[in-house]
């Protein structure tokens, strides 16, 4: 039997996996969206093809009548409270909707955000800084960062038994950590392994960490591999392995190390692992949906991102629009800020374009459908195929959002309603406000 937890990780990473296709028309069955080419507004409130739009030639006023327009028609069908958004090149304007708490005050341009899987593109290029300043290699052995990795031990079949091993062939290494392929990952199907997920807090899951870095890296490692490193493909586990790996190659824990060595540089001030006390008043609430609509699950100003009691260096972050969008035009802008390089050409290429052999990406590796013209970079999904070729851009678990187009256009969007089928329509719709020219 899947427990609540595994169900509620399954429904949020087939959203996104939908949402990601979605741009691409992929094969996944989303009737709204054919409702939607044919008859204009559905009973969702989104619109079709209509609202495509030449970011780069269009207004900035037009842009952002646009997208206030998408925000207010899902807070007025209750699909949010409220959101964020911007959508352009260059110069953008921050636009906002709805409330930040049910029964609260209005949604803020300021508004820290949960952005959870958004965080994966951040790390990446910590790392990238840190195999640029000599400190790590692609393709070394991590063991002497990461003793826990020691020895690994791969399922023979994806669902034998837990002692059903053979050992690993080779070392798990940074490149098999930023995409994915370092054997340990979510399970999307019922297993052994799936079960001992579950029961040791080690499954992925809507909800924050439960137990600090050492403890959960501990726990992971008393399992073995989904695979062969280097051989399959397994979703988001090998990010919280690569929080840690920084904060013991850096020697201070991951949020430290962030905030000056990235998020400085861009002048991110309110981009952290947590909310600062004096800043509380800026989180909203978070929700998901349940049988009779919207249910709270962290509250405005409170919750574990008021500030967790144990080391989260394999967290996720908070940020705001205007913090993201300086990190995303960064990328936009050839790895540079302020004229100066963030990471160099060669490896933004290779962040930026699909890394993943064609033998890993299987059918239960992910959801159906995903791989069809998708492809995963360091941290990123990428489009291959189709008219946003191209674009790179990932979701996260509490409805936000971005993309980053090749003619520089940036996309971001701001929820805090967790991934499901009520939030399927607003991000699609978001992702099919601009196409590249």
């Amino acid at each position: 039997m899947v427990s609540r937890s595994a169900y509620t990780a399954a429904a949020e990473l087939a959203a996104i996996a939908a949402i990601a296709v979605a741009g691409g028309r992929g094969p996944i069955d989303l009737a709204w969206l054919r409702r939607t080419s044919s008859a204009g507004t559905d009973r969702d409130g989104g619109v079709g093809g209509a609202l495509i739009l030449a970011v780069g030639g269009g207004t900035i006023a037009g842009v952002s009548t646009a997208l206030r327009e998408l925000l207010i028609r899902h807070v007025d069908a209750g699909a949010i409270p409220g959101g964020v958004a911007l959508l352009g090149a260059g110069n953008v304007e921050v636009v906002t909707a709805g409330v930040a708490s049910i029964g609260g005050g209005p949604m803020g341009e300021d508004a820290i955000m949960r952005i959870q899987s958004m965080t994966k593109v951040i790390t990446s290029v910590a790392a990238l800084r840190l195999v640029e300043a000599g400190r790590l290699q692609f393709d070394q052995s991590l063991v002497d960062w990461l003793p826990e990795l020691a020895d690994r031990q791969v399922l023979r079949g994806p669902t034998a038994e837990l002692d059903d091993t053979v050992p690993a062939r080779r070392a798990i290494t940074l490149r098999h950590l930023l995409t994915n392929t370092s054997g340990y990952g979510m399970v999307i199907q019922a297993s052994p392994l799936q079960q001992a997920m579950a029961a040791n807090g080690t499954e992925a899951g809507p909800e924050p960490p439960a137990m600090g870095a050492e403890v959960w890296l501990r726990r992971l490692a008393e399992l073995p591999l989904a695979f062969q490193p280097g051989e399959g493909w397994r979703y988001h586990h090998s990010f919280a392995v690569l929080g840690i790996l920084i904060s013991r190659v850096t020697g201070r824990p991951l949020g430290t190390h962030l905030a000056e060595d990235v998020f400085g540089p861009l002048g991110m001030t309110d981009t952290a692992l947590w909310v600062a006390e004096g800043k509380l008043d800026r989180l909203p609430a978070a929700y998901r949906h349940g049988d009779e609509g919207l249910v709270e699950i962290e509250p405005a100003g409170g919750g574990f991102y008021a500030g967790p009691s144990f080391d989260v260096s394999h967290g996720e972050l908070v940020s705001t629009a205007r913090d993201y969008h300086r990190f995303a035009q960064m990328l936009a802008e050839g790895g540079r800020v302020n004229g100066q390089p963030m990471i160099s050409p060669d490896h933004l290429q290779q962040m930026t374009s699909d890394q993943v052999p064609a033998r890993c990406k299987t059918a239960d590796s992910f959801f159906p459908g995903f791989w069809d013209g998708m492809g995963w970079g360091f941290g990123v999904a990428v489009k291959t195929e189709g008219p946003q070729r191209g674009r790179i851009g990932w979701s996260g678990g509490l409805g936000t959002d971005f993309f980053v187009d090749p003619d520089g256009t940036v996309g971001i969007l701001l929820t805090q309603v967790e991934m499901g089928k009520d939030m399927w329509p607003l991000v699609a719709q978001f992702q099919s406000l601009h196409e590249p020219s």
